[in-house]
């Protein structure tokens, strides 16, 4: 009896590792041929939680990982681009798209595995671009996906003859709860609930279980697989955390609805009438389909009326999880990193792209640095004072964030376009650090006129007001050509800056001029000439940023 417990276990943790592999192996094929689409289509398709639960269903179905869905919604919820009523609606379409792994499984397509993990792996293998390799890599993990589902189900077919495996199974209809309970811990430790409902749908077919043994589980299995979007929250804002308890409350209150119904004979009923009725893809009826089919179609049916029940209440649940994580007060810091999410790094279109977003956002912050350094230098006050040290902060903490979260994401396979993108962030970065450096050299230089009284003639601050507007111009053009790697906005930088560099040869020398005929001091002269030197070498970071683009566009 040990050598039939070692072949059950050995069959079992074997096919279990190949399918999880597979489908590991594939989401991710599948995401890196989506892309940064994936952001864009949830973006954009989540104006209304209605919306969001097509696009949340769409996504997952296009990527075969209602984790990646989830994931994904809660770095983007932390990253602000999200909101949570808008969360909640991809959550639910999220459940949803799940289900076709299950309904892939109940078609029998294993029988396909071998020819179809063959062609995957010559794709993968010969392939020269990134896009076609990935092709093939969805293909094989489809392929050994089904493998190991072919296999755990060949290891777990002595079960049905098992006296303490039927024991177990007996308990579990007598008290539903531990049918729960037992499907939730494990898709808990196993971290897929596609994975836990295919050993379901195979010991179901093997005859270990029956139905209603199998229902339970189920129901265990949706509220295990949220333990993804918790663990996916940890150290994220309070909107992201928020996203992730919807989750949890969205499944476990839909499990309180739909068991008791269970328990009664009437949810077997609704599914059977769903599958007769609106179902007309599925072959045959509720009575003669496999049961792994009728799993697929159970959990199908459960999370579709779920979420018809709950999308109303899309407020109640959002002032719920509102009321249960409060607001803290250091998240209101608008100079904190907003776009870069760790979470984002399985997909390496997409983490370059929400590296480029951050990038802007500290771009951004350099200009408003820039905009409140002139200030002060007019205008000192504690205000702007205070500011720019925030500010310098944010732009220092930035960069180094960015950095780090653009060299993980390079170890991945970037395309060459994707790492001449990636180089172009990196350099740019220390260009707008710098830009920051010299935004709060004008602020100590500003401090320094006050303390000592400085004062300019009127020809001196005419000059300081020409260079400062050319250099304002310089800035927003250099933005301009970081969003959108405009080319046209790059070549107006470069005649702005030239004409930067000459402003400061005349200015330097009129300066000299007035030094001479006693207009200005040594005092006035000082502050005069490091501020000509500040804005000259922030109008040369933006020529850097500009040269950037014409490099790659050339």
């Amino acid at each position: 009896m040990s050598v039939g417990i070692s072949e059950i276990l050995f069959s079992f943790i074997g096919g279990l590792g190949l399918f999880l592999f597979g489908l590991r192996f594939m989401s991710d094929g599948l995401q890196s041929v989506a892309g940064d689409r994936m952001r864009m289509i949830l973006e954009k398709g989540t104006r209304s939680p209605i919306r969001g639960v097509f696009t949340g269903l769409l996504v997952t179905g296009l990527i075969q990982s209602s984790s990646a869905t989830t994931v994904l919604t809660v770095g983007l919820v932390n990253a602000e681009m999200l909101t949570l009523r808008q969360a909640i609606g991809v959550i639910m379409g999220a459940n949803i798209g799940t289900t076709v792994t299950a309904y892939l499984i109940g078609f029998n397509l294993q029988d396909y595995a071998l020819p179809i993990l063959g062609l995957g792996a010559l794709i993968y293998l010969f392939a020269k671009v990134k896009r076609t390799q990935m092709i093939g890599q969805t293909l094989f993990g489809f392929g050994v996906l089904f493998f190991g589902l072919s296999l755990m189900g060949t290891g777990m077919e002595p079960l049905k003859d098992s006296p303490l495996f039927t024991s177990l199974m007996t308990s579990i209809e007598n008290n539903t709860l531990i049918g729960v309970a037992i499907g939730a811990l494990t898709t808990m430790v196993i971290q897929s609930s596609s994975a836990t409902i295919g050993v379901l749908q195979q010991l179901a077919y093997q005859g270990a279980i029956t139905y209603h043994q199998a229902v339970p589980i189920l129901f265990g299995d949706n509220i295990g697989t949220t333990i993804t979007a918790l663990l996916a929250s940890i150290g994220t804002g309070v909107a992201a955390r928020r996203t992730a308890l919807t989750h949890t409350l969205f499944n476990t209150v839909g499990t309180m609805i739909f068991l008791p119904l269970f328990l009664l004979g009437y949810f077997e009923k609704i599914v059977a009438l769903f599958t007769n009725n609106l179902f007309v893809f599925l072959p045959g009826t509720w009575e003669t389909m496999n049961i792994k089919l009728q799993i697929a179609q159970t959990h199908a049916v459960f999370n579709i009326s779920n979420t018809i029940i709950h999308l109303p209440f899309v407020a109640v649940l959002a002032f719920i999880v509102t009321k249960l994580i409060p607001d803290r007060e250091e998240e209101l810091d608008p100079y904190r990193p907003k776009f870069i999410d760790r979470r984002f790094l399985n997909n390496p279109p997409l983490a370059l792209a929400q590296a480029k977003r951050e990038t802007l956002h500290m771009a951004s912050m350099a200009f408003e640095a820039f905009n409140n350094a002139i200030d002060h230098f007019y205008n000192p006050r504690e205000s702007t004072l205070e500011k720019s040290v925030a500010l310098e902060a944010g732009i220092d903490r930035l960069e180094r964030e960015i950095t780090d979260f653009v060299v993980v994401a390079s170890r991945k396979q970037f395309s060459a376009a994707e790492s001449v993108n990636a180089n172009i962030i990196l350099q740019a970065l220390n260009d707008i650090e710098r830009i920051g450096d010299h935004c709060e050299n004008i602020i100590e230089q500003a401090d320094y006129a006050q303390k000592n009284q400085v004062n300019f003639s009127g020809e001196a601050r005419e000059e300081l007001h020409n260079i400062i507007e050319l250099t304002k111009d310089a800035l927003v053009l250099a933005y301009q050509t970081l969003e959108h790697n405009d080319v046209s906005a790059a070549k107006q930088v470069l005649p702005i800056e030239e004409k930067i560099d000459e402003l400061q040869e005349t200015y330097r020398k009129n300066h000299i001029r007035r030094l001479n005929e006693g207009i200005c001091n040594g005092s006035n002269g000082a502050v005069f000439l490091d501020m000509l030197t500040n804005l000259e070498r922030i109008s040369d970071h933006c020529r850097n940023i500009a040269q950037y683009i014409l490099e790659e566009a050339s």
